[in-house]
């Protein structure tokens, strides 16, 4: 394969609105991700159970968790939970059709009110890409926590991935003043910092809070869809890159 399409997408926990305006997105979000012509997917905020809102919504709260309904047919889906709730969980998730050689999650919370984790999934993807290494992230609000998140990250890297592996680290990197790129650059992680691209609030999005990091690998183009249902499918919109071999 000459490039991969890889898109990330925060999905707000599959619901949008608040007390009775809340309404179930997540069976549009699966339509939406499927348009995103992408190889692999890296989520945030993914839910496997929530025993609240399945009374709120009845039967169309969907019986399986939120990773299997949004993935395409005959795809891998891969979830693991960072936060646990009163009434249910949410984590981070993959979608992917390559077939899946390995899992690992790594807690990388700063603090106890915000439970934060890395998904590490390890492809078997055709050609010089083989073995590829995929982490999905969801970065702290405070950006002393997001530093030292960036740190446990490295020190993942050192233990788990080599440094000559191809590897994708995305997601939602919540750095609003967008000063990581300093940070993630001594770990041979690099993004467009050139290409600029805001994926929040979707309605109106200023902010580039979702990134794709790439290490041994080239990456080509960045965009994010707009205009009909992204505004309304999530806060964020997704965020899609093209990648190469380096």
């Amino acid at each position: 394969m000459a490039t991969l399409r890889i898109a990330t997408y925060n999905i707000h926990k599959g619901v949008q609105g608040l007390g009775p305006l809340q309404r179930l997105e997540i069976h549009n979000l699966r339509h939406a991700i499927a348009q995103l012509g992408a190889d692999i997917v890296c989520l945030q905020e993914v839910r496997a159970f929530h025993h609240r809102l399945a009374r709120r919504f009845g039967v169309h709260w969907p019986h399986e968790p939120q990773a299997q309904v949004l993935a395409p047919p005959d795809w891998a889906a891969v979830y693991r939970t960072n936060a646990l709730t009163r009434h249910g969980e949410h984590g981070n998730a993959l979608l992917s059709r390559f077939a899946v050689l390995a899992v690992a999650h790594r807690d990388v919370s700063d603090h106890r009110l915000e439970q934060r984790g890395l998904l590490h999934v390890t492809l078997a993807v055709a050609g010089p890409w083989r073995p590829l290494h995929v982490i999905v992230v969801h970065l702290g609000l405070i950006h002393a926590s997001r530093r030292r998140q960036v740190a446990a990250l490295g020190r993942y890297l050192a233990e788990a991935v080599p440094p000559q592996a191809p590897l994708v680290v995305a997601g939602d990197f919540n750095d609003w003043s967008e000063r990581l790129h300093a940070e993630l650059a001594p770990l041979g992680l690099h993004t467009l910092t050139e290409a600029r691209v805001p994926t929040f609030p979707a309605r109106l999005p200023l902010l580039a809070l979702d990134r794709i990091y790439v290490r041994g690998l080239r990456l080509l183009a960045l965009h994010a869809p707009h205009g009909g249902p992204w505004a309304r499918l999530s806060d964020h919109l997704p965020l899609v890159g093209e990648v190469a071999w380096a």
